[in-house]
């Protein structure tokens, strides 16, 4: 079952944001965490094609060559002396998608994604995707709940329009 929550909550989905929720919801058969155990680059496998489809540009690998380098700072000459790996990026460079599996919340790797989201020249929302469930915590959940505390605390403001969470 595909979920998902956008922050802050005061604002809703807009079109281009939905059109990724779409992706999940057709993918849903292949990927639902609680019937197959996929790793984050399986679950971006199954999503290429839609994603593609959408006017995503899509990592297609590990080679340097097949990953998206998003610029964070330039140099001398405009050259890129700084940028992060984004698994897909819509065409227009606004809309970052992250997927992550097991350490999305072990590891905390969904504040690395929303870190480093926030310094990408040019990006205005941030898709994370994670299992809804793993190793028997609701890690959806708690994530969400991390986010709107964030948001909720006004303590940081990020540079983003928005973080879409979806949970797969």
């Amino acid at each position: 079952m595909i979920q998902f929550q956008f922050f802050p909550r005061s604002v809703g989905l807009t079109e281009p944001i939905a059109t990724v929720v779409e992706c999940f919801r057709k993918a849903t058969q292949q990927i639902s965490s609680p019937d197959h155990k996929l790793s984050s680059d399986g679950v971006l496998r199954v999503l290429r094609p839609y994603l593609e489809t959408a006017g995503y540009r899509v990592e297609t690998g590990k080679n340097r060559d097949q990953k998206i380098k998003v610029p964070v700072l330039f140099g001398l000459n405009n050259s890129i002396d700084k940028f992060f790996d984004a698994d897909a990026i819509s065409a227009d460079g606004k809309i970052v998608v992250e997927i992550e599996a097991g350490r999305a919340l072990d590891n905390y790797q969904f504040l690395k994604d929303i870190f480093q989201a926030s310094l990408m020249c040019g990006v205005e929302y941030l898709v994370i995707a994670v299992r809804n469930h793993y190793r028997g915590t609701h890690t959806f959940e708690r994530i969400a709940v991390f986010i709107e505390t964030l948001y909720v605390a006004n303590r940081i403001r990020l540079p983003l329009h928005g973080i879409l969470l979806i949970g797969y």
